[in-house]
């Protein structure tokens, strides 16, 4: 008999533990299957770059552009400008991506800004080249994005200037050295 009522607990003990099993394993499931369908923030392809600087005070606009149509590798550049600037001067610039690969070609300028919290571009000149750049827009969290930029040149100088987007996507932390590279090109650039 007493063996009989242990039987009978023991049920009784199963039956809410099952329970409690399945509903955590149902529950789980649903978690992991949320996180699957995420949509996930990948890099993007890139064929053109085009820089825009604005001097300020005047009408004159310098226009560099990088194009590459069928993305990295492959066949080289169609196109690579150099940038030529004043010295002494003030430039309001924007920077805009395409990718040119599809038709009609991808506004990539918009994703980024979209992706502001992933992304930023780092401008950096060579020793010896007297420029300097500071970034006009930030992202959600005050830090800087790199689409607009203020350029500023000192006396005449020769070299490269560097613009990098690198994708940091929840990592993003005001480094160069933290993410992927979606573009990284080295602009020749004379202050003359």
């Amino acid at each position: 008999m007493l063996t009989n009522q242990f039987n009978i607990q023991k049920k009784h003990l199963v039956k809410p533990a099952f329970v409690l099993l399945l509903a955590a394993g149902i529950l789980s499931s649903c978690q992991n299957n949320d996180e699957d369908q995420a949509p996930l923030n990948e890099s993007e392809l890139i064929t053109t770059v085009t820089l825009t600087m604005q001097e300020v005070g005047t009408s004159n606009t310098v226009t560099a552009t990088f194009r590459d149509p069928d993305g990295e590798g492959g066949n080289a550049p169609t196109k690579f400008d150099e940038i030529v600037l004043k010295p002494n001067a003030v430039y309001n610039t924007a920077i805009t991506l395409k990718n040119e690969s599809v038709t009609p070609a991808e506004d990539i300028t918009s994703e980024i800004e979209e992706e502001a919290d992933d992304h930023q571009f780092f401008y950096t000149p060579t020793a010896g080249l007297n420029v300097t750049v500071a970034y006009e827009d930030k992202d959600s969290k005050n830090l800087p994005i790199g689409l607009k930029t203020k350029i500023t040149t000192g006396a005449a100088s020769t070299g490269k200037l560097k613009v990098t987007l690198k994708h940091q996507a929840g990592t993003k932390n005001n480094a160069i050295t933290t993410g992927e590279t979606d573009v990284e090109l080295d602009f020749t650039t004379k202050v003359q």
